[in-house]
């Protein structure tokens, strides 16, 4: 076991967790964080430690995921956790590693120090790693990527995520943009060693390093992924065909072992729901990326399949547009959530697989979750807020929801139907998948899948912090900004929480979104697959699985 008893932080995380502040698994998921290994940190929880899922085997063959096939160019850019960069991932790594326990673990980077301000992290990158070329993986190749990330021009949202710590607001051309904020801020210390000098304290850096669009490229890419590129994972990307397939190869000579099948075979199965359920009865994929809630009755019956399931903080967020009529007056906004009944679409839309969301964005799966008062369906107060934003007979407007989620029009109808009660009046527009994720961030109002994220505080910088890439409504508060970045600094977890409950509530009383529930993602695999295990994120490891003959 490794010798943790010098990190400055343990003793703190300790006393929180001899005086009920935080549990045994909030005790793991920060002392991990913060450095310890994770051995260190269950045998001080008293916990025992899972060993990782993988198959134990080589026993070769292909395995065939049914999913959807998506645009794979550009990994730091990418907005689809569980379709673009499940691809990418067998053959691109990440420095960190955030298991399905929420606990993250060293990966690319094989330990880390940090400072007791929580403002200097230092990162030893992995020896003895090589990229698929044969080139030893350093400090070089990972400066290139975070810089690479954190450049306005390139658009990643990982800017969501570390502009409190690592970026400044600038004028460009009279436009707003960000900064990195210091020359040292991502600092070579040598060949195998980087540090990152923030300016404010952040205790969820690792976590932020294993967000889908911080995948680590070889700088001869530029950028750009494709057949044959160069990549430090398992696998390499042989095949790939737009709305139709991907395949990867095992490489014999991967840094962590060779694989223990020879081919991964992505496979598009298409929006419609039923077509999966065909695939899947007759055997000609091993499995889903991940299932719906549509699917759910059909799959269970069939005896040849395993079911696997997580609770997560996925979402589908039905959001406004805080700079267009009518949604630019904050009271329709909150008229908008009080006219709709969260265990009404939990039942409807998701069949009971999941649980209500508060419209806040922040999940019981999180940690740094704060219960705050349950914000109650009110529908003669939805029309009084109406009436007092000049909108005494109501609003109208229109919803356009991807058809590439089913479970998002069983919301989307039921909600509509709710707030009709209040003389709210929206039109229904689906969309093919395709064609919504280019106008995602403009329409008026749409629906968004918002994938599982370890900690509340991450899903809120992403989507929520003003001028982000990935703030899709537009919102802007700078009471929420300044909240938003001393939650993120605040090690101790009942500070954290009373933060976040002051964040949620700006949410449900400001706030650009209507979020009814939270899924439980699931999926069904063939039972000859073995190594799998849920994600939470739907993330999906080749190199962990095997097919028995």
């Amino acid at each position: 076991m490794t010798d943790d008893s010098d990190n400055p932080h343990l003793g703190f995380l300790k006393e929180q967790l001899s005086d009920g502040r935080m549990g045994r698994r909030e005790f793991i998921r920060y002392a991990a964080l913060v450095g310890v290994s994770a051995a260190s940190a269950y045998a001080m929880a008293g916990l025992p430690m899972a060993t990782p899922a993988r198959a134990q085997a080589a026993k070769g063959g292909t395995l065939r995921i049914g999913t959807r096939i998506k645009e794979i160019k550009s990994p730091h850019t990418y907005s689809w956790g569980g379709y673009d960069s499940n691809i990418s991932r067998q053959v691109l790594e990440y420095l960190t590693f955030t298991d399905e326990k929420g606990v993250t673990h060293p990966y690319l980077f094989e330990k880390w120090t940090v400072s007791p301000d929580l403002k200097t992290w230092t990162f030893n990158v992995r020896k003895g790693v090589k990229w698929s070329n044969g080139q030893d993986f350093t400090a070089d190749h990972v400066i290139w990527n975070l810089t690479r990330v954190l450049d306005p021009a390139v658009g990643s949202s990982m800017i969501g995520l570390v502009k409190g710590y690592l970026l400044d607001d600038v004028t460009v051309d009279g436009k707003a943009s960000t900064k990195i904020w210091a020359p040292n801020a991502i600092e070579k210390v040598d060949d195998y060693t980087v540090r990152l000098n923030c300016k404010a304290p952040q205790v969820a850096v690792p976590e932020h390093l294993f967000h889908y669009p911080m995948a680590i490229m070889h700088p001869d890419s530029k950028g750009v992924f494709e057949v044959g590129s160069i990549g430090t994972g398992a696998f390499t990307l042989t095949e790939f065909e737009l709305g139709k397939k991907a395949t990867l190869k095992a490489r014999k000579d991967y840094w962590g072992g060779p694989a223990s099948i020879d081919t991964m075979e992505q496979i598009d199965v298409g929006d419609d729901a039923s077509a999966a359920i065909a695939a899947l009865a007759s055997k000609q994929i091993h499995g889903l990326m991940f299932a719906d809630p549509g699917q759910y009755d059909a799959l269970k019956t069939l005896p040849h399949l395993a079911f696997y399931d997580v609770p997560t903080a996925e979402t589908g967020v039905i959001r406004m547009r805080c700079d267009q009529k009518p949604f630019d007056n904050p009271k329709v906004r909150k008229a908008m959530r009080m006219a709709i009944d969260p265990d009404v679409v939990l039942k409807v839309a998701l069949r009971g697989l999941g649980v209500v969301g508060e419209h806040h964005h922040c999940s019981p799966a999180h940690p740094d979750y704060a219960k705050i008062a349950p914000f109650k369906r009110d529908v003669a107060g939805a029309k009084k807020l109406l009436a007092e934003a000049g909108y005494p007979n109501g609003v109208s407007s229109e919803l356009i929801v991807p058809n590439d989620h089913a479970w998002f029009q069983a919301q989307a109808e039921s909600c509509i139907e709710m707030w009709k009660e209040a003389g709210i009046t929206i039109k229904l527009t689906p969309m093919p998948g395709a064609a919504y994720w280019d106008v995602w961030t403009k329409v008026p109002m749409g629906t968004t899948i918002w994938y599982h994220r370890p900690l509340s505080i991450m899903c809120l910088g992403l989507a929520y912090r003003t001028g982000v890439p990935w703030n899709e409504s537009g919102y802007s508060n700078k009471e929420f900004d300044t909240l938003l970045a001393e939650a993120e600094g605040t090690l101790d977890l009942t500070k954290r929480k009373e933060t976040v409950a002051k964040l949620e509530a700006i949410m449900q009383e400001d706030g650009p979104l209507v979020q009814p529930v939270f899924r439980s993602t699931f999926t069904f695999m063939d039972k000859r697959v073995k190594g799998f295990s849920m994600h939470p994120t739907n993330y999906m490891f080749a190199w962990k699985m095997s097919l028995d003959a």
